[in-house]
């Protein structure tokens, strides 16, 4: 297995050229002070003030006026296209975390796209920062200190089963499935836990819960 291109000890930040909320780079920053772009992430970047220690894509929408202003060292161009630009992206992180900011928000099949590699991806920690959502693959186990009233989506990328603790709504002994029945707008009614037989499922919360979500999934 090829060593990841970044490789840290802190949580990264990664941007991607979608949709940037105000305030979403600098907030991503305090929790994750590690920048990398993917492609024309890069642009968002740099148009904002900062400057990614690393770019990771295909390269077929990052601007020539970006590369001026990058080291050619931190450019790292992977031309296959049997991938998209965040999965090139996360796959070659190390880091206890990943926090994704400009991936949700603009076309749908790129959001698509992303969500499908967050499933797929599940063993390498990363939450997609949202205008109003915050949305992470869930480990086999996690706690979350949510407040009563707070919303939990869960929406199985394949067919999951698994038991909670916490919700309005027990998932004990249903099998959720893309294509079947799905656990969107759920309730918690003070801390929750998830447990779930395998991976698969995606967990929605409301974006002020990011601090929590983070701490409850950064590895050591």
């Amino acid at each position: 297995m090829n060593e990841a291109i970044v490789v840290s000890q802190q949580n990264v930040t990664l941007v991607g050229g979608g949709e940037l909320g105000p305030g979403d780079l600098a907030l991503a920053l305090t929790h994750a002070p590690v920048l990398v772009a993917a492609d024309s992430g890069a642009d968002a970047a740099l148009a904002q003030g900062y400057r990614p220690g690393a770019v990771i894509g295909d390269f077929d929408s990052l601007s020539e006026s970006a590369r001026a202003q990058l080291p050619p060292a931190s450019l790292h161009h992977i031309p296959e296209q049997e991938s998209t630009d965040f999965d090139k992206a996360l796959r070659n992180i190390q880091a206890p975390l990943v926090l994704a900011v400009g991936f949700l928000g603009a076309r749908v099949d790129h959001q698509l796209s992303v969500l499908n590699v967050l499933g797929r991806r599940a063993g390498s920690p990363c939450v997609l920062l949202g205008a109003d959502e915050v949305i992470f693959a869930a480990p086999s186990q996690v706690s979350l200190p949510l407040d009563a009233g707070d919303v939990v989506s869960l929406f199985p990328m394949r067919p999951v089963t698994g038991r909670s603790t916490g919700l309005t709504w027990p998932i004990d002994g249903l099998t959720l499935a893309p294509d079947g029945r799905v656990g969107t707008s759920n309730r918690a009614e003070g801390p929750v836990t998830l447990n779930f037989d395998g991976p698969g499922m995606l967990v929605i919360l409301p974006r002020r819960t990011l601090a929590q979500v983070i701490r409850a999934l950064a590895r050591p």
